[in-house]
């Protein structure tokens, strides 16, 4: 005759396998935020920023003129893309050659960049990057459930159109 199974150990051992699992991730994270764009504090990206991004600020993000300006920026644009593996433009097939890690620093690189438009919204924000990059539908809606319920990124706008397009998706 066995004993019966008792599933607290098993269960036990997988929590503690899931939170380190998750610390290894959140290290990671917090990496990220401490490095994240310094390439843009030096030669050859600062001179560049230090020009356009006053201008950039007063663009409809995708617009036209948005899309002139980061043209200008050119090689130091491209040095930029190529150092920061946040953006898709830094991986040959672009979002899908990026890791998890990729994706969030991207995601909240997005939700600050809306803070820093005039007309900045980050589900307007998601919506086109999703064109752009060619991002699954799936995880554009992931994406914009986050902002939605950790409230991140600007949204120019009050709960009811927030219920409105959370129910759109």
């Amino acid at each position: 005759m066995s004993e019966k199974y008792d599933s607290r150990t098993d269960t036990s051992l997988h929590i503690a396998k899931v939170g380190q699992l998750l610390a290894q991730i959140r290290d990671e994270l917090r990496n990220r935020g401490l490095g994240h764009d310094f390439s843009k504090m030096h030669s050859p990206e600062r001179e560049v920023f230090d020009k356009v991004t006053p201008r950039l600020k007063g663009l409809t993000y995708g617009s036209d003129e948005y899309k002139a300006s980061l043209a200008e920026m050119g090689t130091a644009l491209d040095h930029h893309y190529a150092i920061n593996r946040h953006h898709p433009e830094h991986w040959s097939d672009g979002v899908n050659d990026m890791t998890l890690v990729d994706v969030v620093e991207m995601f909240c690189d997005w939700c600050a960049a809306t803070e820093r438009h005039e007309d900045g919204d980050i589900l307007k924000s998601i919506k086109h990057n999703e064109k752009r990059f060619k991002i699954s539908h799936q995880l554009a809606l992931i994406m914009r459930n986050t902002a939605l319920e950790l409230k991140m990124g600007k949204r120019p706008y009050g709960p009811q159109e927030e219920e409105t397009m959370r129910s759109s998706g």
